[in-house]
């Protein structure tokens, strides 16, 4: 029987899933599109040589390759606590910029991963872990003065039509699709309740600002994912 999923357990979740992860989003229209979009409204400052930028939660890499293309000159660290994503990440060719840590994003300074950086993507992240405001904290402390944290995140709840949507591709298409994949759906119900458990969009807004951050401001994607996936947008004040 699959057992839904806490915050805890999504580390050891993943390891367990990645072997499939990427073709399960590659079957998502958008998803590296949308990644690619956040990047890209993060306005980092032209080819990005000479910045540094962290990849909060990089997963296998698609997070990493959205910042890689916007930014190809830059240092990109990506940071993910499960071995098994940060494994499938690490196979694949990157330049010598980047570089890939094993650590939950809470552990990172221990895991010799500090500030300050010019830009943080933090991509279907925030919503796992256990305390947001001390993570969106530590987030705005990692930043130059003046630097964008880029929150690349599901948020539906401020949408009736949204949240019908979202919960009837997870009932015909996510959970199927991830059990079909993996033999265990129990990663992939826990996404289902997490999303619809998550900030609305302006309650995640004023999450950013009561935690210290300016020029909070949100968009959209476009497609199906029309207020399901939003890219949050917040400055580390000058």
């Amino acid at each position: 029987m699959s057992v839904d999923k806490s915050p805890a357990d999504i580390p050891a979740a993943f390891d367990a899933g990645a072997p499939s992860y990427d073709k399960l989003v590659d079957a998502n229209p958008g998803y590296h599109e949308h990644l690619l979009i956040s990047a890209r409204r993060m306005r980092l400052r032209s080819d990005g040589r000479g910045l540094r930028l962290l990849d909060a939660g990089c997963g296998t890499g698609a997070s990493t390759a959205a910042l890689l293309a916007v930014a190809p000159q830059a240092e990109i660290i990506g940071v993910d606590g499960s071995t098994g994503m940060l494994a499938e990440a690490a196979a694949k060719v990157w330049p010598p910029s980047v570089r890939f840590v094993h650590s939950r994003i809470e552990d990172i300074t221990a895991a010799g991963v500090e500030g300050p950086f010019d830009g943080i993507f933090a991509a279907y992240l925030i919503r796992n872990v256990d305390d947001r405001d001390a993570q969106l904290q530590a987030f705005r402390a990692m930043l130059r003065p003046g630097a964008t944290l880029a929150v690349h995140e599901y948020s539906v709840r401020d949408s009736k039509l949204a949240t019908a949507v979202w919960n009837a591709v997870c009932a015909t298409i996510i959970i199927p699709s991830g059990r079909l994949r993996s033999g265990d759906d129990s990663l992939y119900r826990y996404l289902r309740r997490s999303v619809n458990q998550f900030d609305g969009a302006e309650a995640f807004r004023k999450r950013l600002r009561d935690n210290g951050f300016t020029a909070v401001r949100s968009e959209t994607m476009p497609g199906w994912q029309r207020n399901i996936v939003h890219t949050f947008l917040a400055e580390a004040p000058r």
